[in-house]
């Protein structure tokens, strides 16, 4: 019963939160990748101006942050993972 219990309540939502991190990951490393070309493109143009290189570079981190925090939710979802599974493998057997 009480293995029952870490499984759904612990392992997983661990593991759906680490999978909801992932799904929302992988399309924000694509526009990340895509803002830092962009910003290299605009730093060796020699008709961009100050305030382009400095939009261009807010763009790339507010991507850059938002990758961060994504991992950030799929390391704590597997925190949240490891947890239920050492719950499951402190239980006492109950053989007798």
């Amino acid at each position: 019963m009480r293995s029952l219990i870490l499984w759904l309540l612990v392992i997983l939502p661990g593991t759906a939160a680490s999978a909801m991190s992932v799904y929302y990951l992988i399309p924000e490393w694509v526009v990340l990748d895509a803002s830092y070309k962009h910003y290299q493109q605009i730093a060796k143009s020699s008709s961009s101006t100050v305030n382009d290189l400095l939009i261009a570079e807010a763009a790339e981190n507010r991507h850059r942050i938002n990758c961060f925090a994504e991992g950030v939710g799929i390391l704590l979802g597997g925190v949240i993972v490891a947890i239920g599974i050492h719950g499951i493998c402190t239980l006492p057997n109950k053989t007798s």
